[in-house]
């Protein structure tokens, strides 16, 4: 059955059967997907974490394929109804769903109008009914030895309505008649959305009109977009909308006739067919209506998710800004601006609170406390939170900077989640003495410094960049967004020495108890020297040390390749490596020999070397590209935030203009973008590029720093367009 199994992933997946039984070894032995991306690449072809989260999937679900087969032919055969054909079939099923409509028949039903039909002896009647064998006589005469009082049976027409429903409990029960109308179904369905009616008399709730365009709204659910199939469930949800499937039903009627009409001259023909239409719209239509819609709603959750993931991603591996002061302003109305200064380590050096704004409007005063701050603790950049009042602080620090000799910038940072992070018992660890509202300032500063180390303290859901993340399974989102986090950690690394517990807990192979334990020891007994000093540590056994060494970094330590991703398992190939190239473990420390480095290594014969080292040609690839940068964080690669000096109202827009702007979300219907004014423009997915373009993502990506024109401006509703195509 493991064979079959590896044959199936690597069929869906299109990939060698032999990685996909080393990639399953790995996985049982408890490796992590991170893990085996990076250090097993011989094992595995090279597979990257998308692949291997891939095979990781459709693993589980094929294990537990086998496994509900396994229990469902368990159950028949307790039953004494397991038939080598039934057996047959179960075994060949693909599908959860084939397996369990096999099983429907067998399965337990609470009592039925079928079961009640059986319990008077009208069994047999059905049975004639389902042949179609007499063609002479009348039904009266056939049904007459099923009537009596005895049996519960007044007359003919409550027999004949009792064997009826034994056949449409046997039509609805039959594996290919649901099969059939479920495909027909899902390729002929039109999903049609209305507006709810009140029953008590009562109009439709406040929100109402955000799904205005679905009052009256048909679309076949094969071809409608996942983001329209989550906005329709969402109004369902809401009570705004009421939501049906419509399917040409006397085409249905035909399918299944079509497998159970064998002889219209039968004298129960006329039965037969009132017993299908019975079947079909009381016991089949809803069940296939809700499978449908469910897997629908599956398939745009899939989608959802994964958008929500790409974005997560790209904002988590935003390059971080180093060496730099930064005073963070939280901007609100009444209660003040929450303002924090952090030093060029994260450290917080000052917090205050100002009022520039209505009601107060001490601006200013703001004035004055915002530049002697600057002044005092040299403050390089001006992080602006984008929320409540944003603009207006804005404008403030736009016209304070200008006059400023000191040169100074300020950018809008996305302080989404930053509430959260506040209010969390981990902001309170940090900051115990520290007021909730400053708690948040701390963190815009911060995730400009570093946005990876910083986001990684927020539950991923309250960053918000993805669409309909509310309407998605929080399980499956909560385990894609982990994965996302766990796979930016790792691809960066960790300085062991600085990281939070909540960065050390996506380290591969890191629970939370062993982070903490890390930070523990680390306050204990001073920094790490070395990574085999982490064996030290309580709880973090050899496993963890394999799974999690070659992810944690050691700036400075006694050995530079500490300070590398590569693993110390291929240390001695390292040192070898080093020695064919004529330098040794030291150099890594020197800039000038790190040049010789790269120029000595095109001399490599690298197969050769590879054999000579007793490593693979990728492991020896990965190993020269560490060595030529070590300490090197790969962010570092991406372009810089846009940073302002002073602010443009809407009204300054022009049709026409070129501006430099930063991607901020991308959803299905096109990429919105943070162009210095208030609100962001939306560039329109038929905008982005002259050529077609299949979704957002394939062009462009969070954070991305783009060149957009403006297209059309409506100040009244607050919109702005914006095109890519020039």
């Amino acid at each position: 059955m493991a064979f079959n199994i590896i044959q199936k992933i690597a069929i869906e997946l299109n990939l060698r059967p032999q990685h996909i039984e080393n990639v399953i070894k790995l996985l049982d032995e408890e490796n992590t997907i991170p893990f085996i991306a990076r250090y097993r690449k011989e094992m595995t072809g090279e597979l990257d974490e998308v692949r291997l989260r891939q095979i990781d999937k459709l693993l589980k679900y094929l294990r537990n394929l086998q496994a509900r087969k396994e229990e469902v032919l368990r159950l028949i055969q307790e039953q004494g109804k397991l038939t080598p054909e039934l057996q047959a079939a179960i075994e060949k099923a693909e599908k959860l769903q084939e397996v369990e409509d096999l099983y429907l028949p067998y399965k337990p039903k609470r009592r039925t109008r079928a079961t009640i039909a059986r319990e008077k002896g009208l069994e047999p009647l059905a049975q004639l009914i389902l042949q179609q064998e007499l063609e002479t006589g009348t039904p009266e005469a056939v049904a007459a030895p099923f009537i009596g009082a005895e049996k519960g049976v007044t007359d003919v027409e409550e027999a004949f309505k009792g064997a009826m429903d034994i056949v449409a409990e046997l039509i609805s029960d039959d594996a290919e008649v649901r099969k059939q109308v479920r495909a027909f179904t899902k390729d002929k369905g039109i999903l049609h959305s209305t507006l709810r009616e009140k029953t008590d008399g009562e109009g439709p709730p406040p929100e109402a009109d955000v799904y205005q365009i679905y009052f009256d709204y048909r679309e076949p659910i094969k071809t409608m977009p996942p983001h329209r199939i989550l906005a329709i469930n969402r109004g369902e949800k809401r009570g705004v909308l009421r939501v049906t499937l419509e399917v040409p039903v006397e085409e249905i009627f035909q399918l299944i006739e079509a497998r159970y009409l064998k002889n219209r001259g039968s004298i129960f023909t006329p039965y037969l067919l009132e017993a299908i239409r019975d079947s079909y719209r009381r016991l089949i239509a809803s069940s296939i209506e809700t499978d449908i819609r469910a897997e629908a709603t599956l398939i745009a959750e899939e989608h959802a998710l994964k958008i929500f993931s790409s974005n997560l991603k790209n904002l988590l591996l935003q390059p971080p800004v180093r060496g730099k002061v930064v005073l963070g302003i939280d901007p609100g109305y009444r209660t003040g601006c929450k303002v924090a200064v952090v030093d060029e380590t994260g450290k917080l050096l000052a917090t205050a609170t100002i009022y520039p704004h209505p009601p107060q409007s001490k601006s200013e005063e703001s004035k004055r406390t915002l530049e002697a701050w600057i002044e005092q603790h040299k403050v390089d950049v001006i992080a602006i939170g984008n929320g409540t009042a944003s603009r207006e602080t804005e404008v403030l620090v736009a016209g304070l900077i200008k006059g400023l000799p000191r040169p100074v910038k300020y950018i809008i940072v996305d302080e989404a989640g930053a509430s959260v992070y506040s209010a969390s018992e981990l902001a309170a660890e940090e900051f115990p003495d520290l007021d909730v509202s400053l708690r948040g300032t701390v963190s815009i500063c911060r995730r400009l410094q570093d946005p990876l180390a910083e986001l990684v303290k927020i539950d991923p859901k309250s960053i918000g960049v993805g669409q309909y993340q509310h309407d998605v399974d929080q399980r499956l989102l909560s385990e894609a967004l982990d994965a996302v986090v766990e796979s930016c950690v790792n691809y960066v690394g960790v300085d062991v020495n600085t990281a939070s517990v909540s960065l050390l807990k996506y380290v591969s192979g890191i629970t939370a108890g062993v982070a903490r334990n890390i930070v523990q020891y680390r306050n204990t007994h001073g920094k790490f020297a070395c990574r085999e000093d982490l064996k030290q540590v309580p709880r973090l056994g050899e496993q963890t040390f394999v799974q999690a060494a070659g992810f944690l970094r050691i700036p400075g330590g006694t050995n530079p390749l500490d300070n590398t991703p590569i693993h110390p398992e291929s240390y001695e190939a390292a040192r070898g490596l080093l020695k064919h190239l004529g330098l040794k473990l030291e150099d890594l420390n020197n800039k000038a020999h790190l040049i010789a480095l790269t120029t000595n290594r095109r001399t490599l014969n690298l197969p050769k070397v590879a054999d000579q080292l007793h490593v693979g040609l990728p492991t020896l690839k990965d190993i020269l590209a560490a060595l030529e940068r070590p300490g090197r964080d790969p962010r570092s690669d991406l372009p810089p935030p846009i940073f302002r000096s002073d602010v443009m109202d809407v009204s300054q827009l022009k049709v026409g203009m070129i501006l430099k702007g930063i991607v901020r979300n991308v959803v299905d219907f096109g990429v919105f973008v943070d162009i210095g004014v208030k609100q962001d423009g939306l560039v329109h997915i038929s905008e982005l590029s002259h050529k077609y373009v299949k979704h957002p993502m394939d062009v462009v990506s969070v954070g991305q720093v783009v060149d957009v024109k403006v297209i059309n401006i409506d100040e009244q509703r607050g919109r702005i367009g914006l095109s890519m195509r020039f």
